[in-house]
């Protein structure tokens, strides 16, 4: 039996992966009238009075929704929301499981920007954050902007900020390792939808001074027909001798390839074009761009993958759960993109300088101190930038 049928017969086993239990006791009248009528009447009253006590007197204060539309779920593509459902329950599972945060899966039927916006907006003011899940490019980018006009708790889309937040983390000591400076090396991105665009996005914010984002018609240039409005705002900031080519050109003399787009696209020949040291982030489910011994085969120094069996795994569930664990506790009105570069580096902190290896630049998704380490940059970032309303 295969992982994908265990895991199917698992979760017929399971009939679920989350599930509701009260923090309450009600095994007597007096239990009864304390969380129920009469006695939650004035929990009630006190809310009406002071909107802020919806999270000192309920769940609020530590509950995130877990929402997706279905349109892109992992590698499956648009499956629906309920068929996206499994996905976002297990989101949950380690929200609970890595930083004992309670968070709830919602799917919605719907593709309109507007629908979508306006549903999570009346929904939230019962939770304490969004987490946005599996949502397809570029619809992703215009939900998750609108819904930071109009929400006052924070706003995350994992697919977009997760990703990116990680693959800096392990940028930043596999650069440690090859001895190359984040501001003069020449990274390249193949894919821009939600993850290749916030990849690049937050590298800019790393200090990466030349970057070159690439999909399936080639480098993406300003101006040109096949771009999206999303491509076309990240091509003002990238590509900025505005060369037009193949994935191949890209790579040709690039210290750093990422990858989140499709399998197999990247040959041996197109590493050995790389410069001596090169950095490899093959990051396509369940197949990688390129496998990481043809990678090595081909002169790359250090490789990480999306994949557990393989060293380096570059997996959101370094990032998310601490993100929201630390914005939750400080109460914070928006995850910033200070605070995401705090994550990187926090992320990067946990492999001390002298254990940094090709095969050890990035922190095990099951290592237990990663989600105080991140918690803590973000509140201290949180307080720092003024958007915490929480005093610790």
């Amino acid at each position: 039996m295969d992982i994908r049928q265990a895991s199917l017969k698992k979760h017929y086993e399971w009939g679920g992966k989350i599930e509701v239990i009260s923090r309450a006791p009600i095994n007597s009248r007096e239990d009864l009238s304390l969380a129920y009528t009469p006695g939650v009447a004035e929990p009630c009253l006190e809310i009406q009075k002071d909107y802020n006590k919806s999270f000192d007197l309920t769940r609020r204060s530590n509950l995130v929704a877990v929402i997706t539309d279905g349109t892109a779920v992992l590698g499956l593509g648009d499956i629906g929301p309920e068929a996206g459902m499994p996905v976002m329950e297990g989101k949950c599972a380690l929200f609970k499981e890595f930083a004992d945060v309670d968070a709830f899966p919602l799917c919605v039927r719907s593709k309109d920007v507007d629908e979508i916006v306006r549903t999570i907006y009346l929904i939230s003011g019962s939770f304490g954050g969004i987490n946005l899940e599996d949502i397809a490019a570029p619809r992703c980018f215009e939900i998750e902007n609108k819904l930071k006009e109009i929400c006052d708790i924070p706003i995350f889309h994992d697919d977009q900020h997760g990703t990116a937040i990680v693959v800096a983390a392990a940028l930043i000591n596999a650069l440690k390792l090859v001895k190359k400076e984040i501001g003069k090396v020449k990274v390249v991105i193949n894919g821009a939808g939600s993850a290749g665009i916030a990849i690049g996005k937050h590298l800019l914010n790393m200090g990466v001074k030349n970057l070159t984002m690439c999909d399936r018609f080639g480098i993406i240039c300003k101006g040109d027909k096949n771009n999206n409005p999303a491509q076309e705002d990240i091509a003002n900031y990238t590509n900025l001798e505005n060369k037009s080519g193949t994935l191949a050109d890209a790579m040709t003399g690039a210290d750093v390839f990422i990858g989140v787009s499709a399998p197999g696209i990247v040959s041996e020949e197109m590493v050995k074009a790389m410069n001596s040291d090169a950095i490899m982030f093959p990051m396509a489910n369940p197949t990688p761009e390129i496998m990481p011994d043809l990678a090595k085969k081909a002169g790359a120094r250090v490789v990480g993958t999306g994949r557990s069996d393989f060293p380096n795994q570059i997996n959101n569930v370094l990032a998310f759960p601490g993100i929201f664990r630390g914005a939750l506790d400080c109460r914070a009105s928006c995850i910033n993109e200070e605070m995401k570069v705090a994550t990187s580096f926090a992320l990067a902190s946990l492999i001390p300088d002298d254990e940094i290896t090709e095969e050890n630049i990035i922190a095990p998704a099951l290592d237990k101190r990663v989600a105080e380490v991140v918690s803590k940059a973000v509140i201290d970032t949180a307080i720092k930038t003024g958007v915490a309303r929480k005093s610790l």
